[in-house]
């Protein structure tokens, strides 16, 4: 059956990318930086190379994060793997590799550490990529205490997750401003809920989605106070850079 369950059964706060800002970002190197600070739940981006394996990435393209350039998708998981995913960020992290899906559920799996795969599709892949990733995210994640929980600003991508399995929890992406039809895009997609930008979030706007029976996640807030607002008003999860100050042992304090 779909999953419809509306509560929240993740963690309050999921690192972004890792702990994206302070190791090289969507790494396990950033992953595990983000579980030495105590959270729980890891958000990163997952895309497919050439040949079709999930990887890590953000970027369209191996510009920004690695010594490489061009796009992603036209390279093979061989030729994502001689880049350096980690000198960009810092020489104590250089020669860092792409992680593989497969080598971010071992390690989150192993370490107790709860996932939201944000499924960023190349352009002209969002289908492919939303199907791969779900019926990926369930082998790896066969009997984990809780399933990943998938993401993603295409509604293309999350239709196809939701064809290929089904069972696995989604939530709808919004970049900015809330579109009126929400209730019906997350019906379509047989969402738990929504993922928004902190800077399009109000209070009158979550107590709507809240009194529709639906979670609510906000990115990427890093500031203390208004991650604080935002749990007040009710919001399920907040997704952080600031894995130092806005950190689980924070949380406990609130």
């Amino acid at each position: 059956m779909p999953h419809t369950h509306s509560s929240w059964p993740y963690p309050k706060l999921i690192a972004h990318r890792g702990a994206g800002r302070f190791a090289p970002e969507n790494t396990l190197a950033s992953v595990r930086l983000g579980a030495s600070y105590g959270f729980r739940m890891m958000e990163y981006d997952v895309k497919l190379s050439r040949d079709g394996v999930a990887v890590l990435l953000h970027d369209d393209t191996v510009n920004r994060c690695s010594n490489g350039q061009g796009p992603a998708a036209d390279k093979t998981l061989a030729e994502l793997s001689r880049l350096d995913f980690g000198l960009w960020h810092s020489v104590a992290y250089a020669g860092e590799p792409i992680p593989t899906l497969h080598a971010i559920a071992a390690y989150t799996l192993a370490n107790g550490i709860h996932s939201n795969i944000e499924i960023k599709p190349h352009p002209g892949l969002e289908a492919e990529t939303g199907r791969q990733v779900a019926l990926l995210a369930r082998e790896l994640w066969a009997g984990a205490t809780l399933p990943p929980l998938l993401s993603s600003f295409s509604e293309t991508a999350l239709q196809a997750a939701l064809e290929a399995a089904p069972e696995l929890p989604r939530a709808l992406l919004i970049e900015k401003e809330v579109p009126q039809d929400w209730r019906e895009r997350v019906k379509r997609l047989q969402c738990l809920g929504l993922n928004l930008n902190h800077k399009y979030t109000g209070k009158a706007l979550v107590e709507q989605i809240k009194a529709a029976g639906l979670t609510l996640a906000i990115w990427t807030v890093n500031d203390i106070a208004r991650a604080k607002e935002l749990i007040d008003w009710g919001c399920d999860a907040i997704v952080t850079d600031e894995v130092a100050t806005l950190n689980p042992e924070w949380a406990a304090s609130l």
